[in-house]
C-alpha cells in the first residue's frame, strides 16, 4: 500500500544529461524537468544509467551509484551536482554521498536495500554510544554520508525501500552479530535536507541525523509493520537547530526519537540534541511512542517544540525516558495542539529506563528532567491519562499540564494518573491530574516560545532536474 501525503505530478518525463570526460558539464538534451524545493540547487547533473547501472531489482548497482557520486564529487566547487535516479528498481548496498550534492529519486524509481550483509560494510561505532545499539560492531546505512556540506536526499515522492523482513528476521532469531543498518544516515556534517521521499521497511531505524547541524527533514512518508522491531521513524542524534514537518510515519518503534548518546560515553562525549522543531507530524505507533526523549539521552537535550501533532493508536503522546546512569538533561521541552486518538498513555516519563551499553555506567549519574510544557491537547478513548515516575533522590521538576481534555475508554485503569517523583503544576486538565502536579482552579497556560530559531529562516529555492 503506498501512502502519500502531497499531490503528485501525474506526468511523466525523462530526464536528459551529458557526461564531459574529466569534470562533468550538463548539457539539457531535450526532454521535459522536474521541479523540487531545495536548501541550493546544482549547476551539474548525471543519471544515474549513466554509470552502468540496470533498475531492473536484481542487478547490483552499489559499483554505479559509487562511481556517479565519486564524478560528481570533483564539481563539488563548481556549483555541485545532481545524481538522478530514474524510473525503475534500483538494488544496492550502502553507498556514501559527497558535499554540494543531491541525490533526486525519481517518483516511479525504487532504491532497493540488498538482502546481503557484505553489502553493508562495518563502521566505527559512535563514539557517544561506545556500543552498536544491537550489540557487537555495526553496519554502514543504505544511504550513509560524513563530514558533509550542503547535501540533500529528495526526489518526487520516491521510494527508498529497505527490505528489513531479511533483517528483521536474523534480528530476532539472534543471528546478527552487528547492528543493523539503518536507510539513511548523515553524520559530522552541515546543511542536511532529506525530503519528499517514501521509505519502507527500514532494518532498524529510519533516519539518523547524527553530530549534524542545519537539518531540515519534511514530507517524508516512513512505512514498517507495526511489529517490526526498532523501525524509529526519524532519530535526531546529537544535532542542533532540526527541522521536522509534515512526515506521516507508521512504525514498530517510536515514530521520532531525540538523542544524545549512552551512558557514559554520551555523557564523555557531550554533544547535545537542541534547537528542535517537530510540526504537523503524524503518527501510528501502536507500541511506542509519538515523541520519545532518550533514553539516550546522555548528552542531553534541550529546547524541543512540538505542535500541530496527530497521533492515532500510539502508547503513548511525548514520553521521557531516562534512568540511573544516563547523567545528562532533558529539558526546555514545549508541546502543544496534540490530537490523539485510541492511545495507552497521554503523557509517560520513565525515570527506569535501564539498558547500558555495557558495565561501565555510573550508578551515580542521574539525569536532570525539568520545565516540561504540554498544552492544548484532546485526546479520546484513552486507557491511562499518565504515568509519571521520576527517580527517587532526584525528581522531574518543572512539569507543567495546562488545557488538555482526555476521554477515557470503556475500560480505562482505575488510577488515571499515576505519579511519583514529579514536582509541577497543572490547569484546567480532565480527568483531573495528580496531587503532585497541584491542580489549580487558576487557570493559566503552559509557556509556549515564540520566537523562531535559525532553522525555520532557511529560504528553499525552486531546482530542477
Amino acid at each position: 500500500m503506498e501512502f502519500s501525503l502531497y499531490p503528485r505530478k501525474s506526468h511523466l518525463f525523462r530526464f536528459h544529461v551529458l557526461v564531459v570526460v574529466g569534470l562533468l558539464m550538463s548539457s539539457v538534451r531535450g526532454g521535459g524537468s522536474e521541479e523540487y524545493r531545495a536548501i541550493n540547487c546544482r549547476k551539474h547533473s548525471a543519471v544515474l544509467t549513466d554509470f552502468g547501472a540496470k533498475g531492473d531489482g536484481k542487478t547490483m548497482n552499489t559499483k554505479a551509484f559509487k562511481s556517479a557520486i565519486a564524478n560528481l564529487s570533483q564539481v563539488a566547487g563548481d556549483g555541485g551536482a545532481q545524481l538522478i535516479v530514474p524510473p525503475g528498481k534500483w538494488l544496492t548496498g550502502s553507498f556514501n554521498l559527497t558535499s554540494h550534492f543531491t541525490l533526486f529519486v525519481h517518483k516511479d524509481a525504487v532504491i532497493l536495500g540488498a538482502q546481503d550483509e557484505a553489502a553493508y560494510p562495518l563502521i566505527e561505532i559512535l563514539p557517544s554510544y561506545g556500543a552498536g545499539r544491537d550489540g557487537g560492531g555495526r553496519h554502514a546505512s543504505l544511504i550513509f554520508g560524513t563530514n558533509l556540506t550542503d547535501v540533500v536526499i529528495t526526489g518526487g515522492n520516491g521510494t527508498i525501500h529497505g527490505q528489513g523482513q531479511y533483517w528483521w528476521d536474523k534480528f530476532r532469531a539472534d543471528k546478527l552479530k552487528d547492528t543493523r543498518p539503518y536507510l539513511i544516515e548523515i553524520m559530522y556534517s552541515d546543511q542536511v535536507q532529506i525530503s519528499n521521499l517514501i521509505l519502507i521497511d527500514s532494518p532498524s531505524w529510519n533516519v539518523h541525523p547524527t553530530y549534524s547541524s542545519n537539518v531540515i527533514i519534511q514530507w517524508l512518508t516512513i512505512i514498517a509493520p507495526v511489529g517490526s522491531p526498532n523501525t524509529d521513524g526519524i532519530n535526531p542524534d546529537s544535532s542542533k537547530n532540526v527541522l521536522i514537518e509534515d512526515c506521516f510515519i507508521v512504525s514498530g518503534d517510536d515514530c521520532i526519537a531525540v538523542k544524545s548518546g549512552w551512558d557514559q560515553y554520551g555523557i564523555k562525549f557531550g554533544m547535545p540534541t537542541e534547537d528542535l522543531i517537530i510540526r504537523r507530524l503524524t503518527c501510528i505507533s501502536p507500541d511506542s511512542a509519538v515523541i520519545a526523549l532518550g533514553s539516550e539521552m546522555s548528552g542531553g537535550i534541550k529546547n524541543v517544540r512540538a505542535e500541530n501533532i496527530t497521533a492515532i493508536d500510539s502508547e503513548s503522546g511525548v514520553r521521557i525516558k531516562s534512568g540511573v546512569g544516563r547523567g545528562g538533561y532533558v529539558k526546555d521541552i514545549y508541546a502543544r495542539g496534540m490530537t490523539m486518538k485510541t492511545m495507552k498513555y497521554v503523557f509517560w516519563m520513565t525515570g527506569d529506563y535501564g539498558q547500558h551499553p555495557d558495565d561501565g555506567w555510573d550508578p551515580k549519574a542521574l539525569p536532570k528532567i525539568e520545565n516540561i510544557n504540554y498544552r492544548d491537547m484532546v485526546a479520546e478513548n484513552v486507557t491511562y491519562s499518565a504515568r509519571l515516575d521520576g527517580i527517587s533522590g532526584d525528581p522531574f521538576t518543572g512539569i507543567c499540564i495546562s488545557n488538555v481534555k482526555i476521554g477515557l475508554t470503556e475500560k480505562p485503569k482505575k488510577l488515571q494518573w499515576n505519579c511519583t517523583n514529579v514536582e509541577g503544576v497543572s490547569s484546567q486538565v480532565t480527568p483531573p491530574s495528580c496531587d503532585l502536579l497541584h491542580p489549580s482552579k487558576k487557570v493559566f497556560n503552559c509557556p509556549f516560545p515564540e520566537d523562531k530559531l535559525p532553522i525555520e529562516d532557511v529560504q528553499m529555492k525552486i531546482c530542477s532536474t
